[in-house]
């Protein structure tokens, strides 16, 4: 049966994982409690050990994995606490039982928790697996655009003799390393819509677009405040959410129905 899409489901993400098709999400974007980093969120803190959470991990992976399709890329999130690693064993873990293809830093341009005692963090890490030998990777579509000032620098460079082909070049933009520098959503900024690791909108559409091609279908398999689906929905994506929260779930359902990209102003289906 196939998977419907552009849906909330509501319910425990390792459970709901095993009821989807496999092969059939050509990109996955999962975003899991980290384990005792938010340390006042009780859906941060539920495992007794490291060790619990690690085998938790490991289950919701294998079955994430089973979903993908064999030219998809899965991206997972991480980060260190203060003084927590667990995000380094589950790296290691998972790369001896998949498949690595990536590790991408994202830069959030401002550092948080300041410490005593060591540098002020101001990355979080995106560990990204493949399935197959060959996976649908769009290099062309996370360009980084160069300034004018720049581009007029550059074609003054005597060895490129075909000065248009250059300046075509250039106009589109470097390519994007594995070091993503998006500012996180601080303060009052006007996305922040009350899920404390909500991540930005452009982040997220970063990994959408490197990942997949338009009617493509993203998974989400903890969507919290709702913006993977809501990055799938602005680039024409297909998308798939699980959140066990009904908070999350209905703030996740009032973002996509008050977008504009939302052309039927319908709630998504849940």
């Amino acid at each position: 049966m196939p998977m419907k899409t552009n849906h909330i489901i509501h319910g425990d993400a390792l459970a709901e994982l095993k009821k989807l098709p496999t092969a059939c999400a050509q990109s996955i974007i999962a975003d899991p409690p980290y384990f005792n980093v938010l340390e006042d969120e009780a859906w941060d803190t539920q495992w007794k050990t490291s060790a619990d959470y690690l085998t938790w991990c490991e289950a919701w992976v294998h079955q994430a994995m089973r979903i993908l399709r064999e030219d998809g890329l899965c991206f997972i999130f991480g980060q260190l606490g203060k003084r927590e690693h667990t995000f380094l064993h589950l790296m290691s873990r998972l790369t001896q039982q998949q498949t690595f293809h990536d590790l991408v830093i994202w830069d959030r341009a401002v550092g948080y928790d300041e410490r005593r005692d060591s540098f002020t963090p101001q990355y979080e890490m995106i560990l990204v697996l493949r399935k197959g030998e060959k996976v649908k990777f769009i290099k062309d579509a996370v360009r980084i655009p160069y300034d004018e000032a720049t581009i007029a620098t550059y074609l003054r460079d005597k060895r490129y003799k075909d000065k248009a082909a250059r300046k075509g070049h250039l106009e589109k933009g470097k390519y994007a390393t594995n070091i993503l520098r998006v500012p996180s959503l601080k303060g009052q900024s006007k996305e922040k819509c009350g899920h404390p690791s909500q991540k930005p909108l452009q982040l997220i559409e970063k990994l959408i677009l490197c990942s997949t091609e338009a009617g493509d279908t993203v998974l989400d398999p903890f969507l919290g405040s709702g913006t993977t689906a809501l990055a799938a929905q602005r680039t024409s994506r297909k998308w798939v959410g699980i959140e066990q929260d009904s908070n999350y779930l209905h703030l996740a359902q009032k973002r996509l129905q008050a977008d504009p990209s939302n052309s039927t102003n319908e709630p998504p289906r849940s």
